[in-house]
């Protein structure tokens, strides 16, 4: 999964689609986030589940444990497959358990006109529902950021048709399914469940090439996400 990700719709939209029964505990801008271009290191609205209701936090995308701070750029992405095993995120594995609310994350492959550049993909469900990354995430309270905070996405490998886009995906959970992933009484066992056979299948996304202007995290926009061509339809490779 390549580092970009748009969030676009106000927090009470993606909250209201998790179907939650339970209070946030603290304050969150009911505004549209309009953020179609969410890169690395900066702040971004993460879900978590605490004892007393649910929390909204704007928190770093890129996370690193305490001894390994500053040795290299905090990474913003977790496999699947070493997350609950490895010792890097030992720390966050699995009480750190949170949600990415999302509308469509960016991709890039090599340009089929000119193989020294790169076409950005973008990718999003076909049935235009928010998306759920499933992330971990280390979050203290204050009104300050605190600079160990920071959260990653939990990947995937590719299936079907998005292979062709990257072997890599973020672990896009269902709402049924991200519910549970939030719920602090979700044993660990089905946490590992969860992580190894809970992502939605390729046939749940539709992808499309975008122009270039993503490419500068500076950029932000609707326009972004808007097709070439003009289509929004999923494209076929014409390899």
């Amino acid at each position: 999964m390549c580092g970009r990700y748009s969030i676009y719709e106000s927090m009470d939209h993606y909250l209201r689609q998790l179907s939650l029964d339970l209070v946030v505990i603290n304050g969150y801008d009911h505004e549209p986030i309009n953020r179609y271009n969410v890169a690395p290191s900066t702040r971004v609205e993460v879900v978590r589940q605490l004892d007393d209701g649910l929390s909204v936090d704007r928190v770093k995308w890129g996370w690193s444990p305490f001894w390994a701070k500053g040795k290299r750029p905090d990474p913003i992405n977790a496999r699947a497959e070493t997350v609950m095993t490895g010792k890097f995120f030992k720390d966050l594995w699995p009480g750190g358990r949170a949600l990415a609310p999302a509308n469509g994350w960016f991709e890039w492959i090599p340009d089929q006109h000119d193989p020294k550049h790169k076409q950005p993909w973008y990718i999003t469900g076909v049935d235009g529902a928010p998306l759920y990354f499933a992330a971990l995430a280390e979050v203290h309270p204050g009104m300050e950021p605190d600079p160990c905070d920071g959260f990653v996405i939990v990947t995937a490998a590719a299936d079907q048709g998005l292979v062709d886009i990257h072997d890599r995906k973020p672990l896009v959970l269902t709402p049924d399914t991200a519910r549970e992933w939030l719920d602090p009484t979700t044993s660990a066992e089905r946490a590992a469940e969860i992580v190894r056979e809970g992502c939605r299948p390729a046939a749940s996304f539709h992808w499309y090439p975008v122009g270039k202007a993503v490419g500068n995290v500076r950029n932000q926009g609707a326009e972004l996400i808007m097709p070439l061509g003009g289509t929004n339809q999923q494209a076929q490779f014409e390899f």
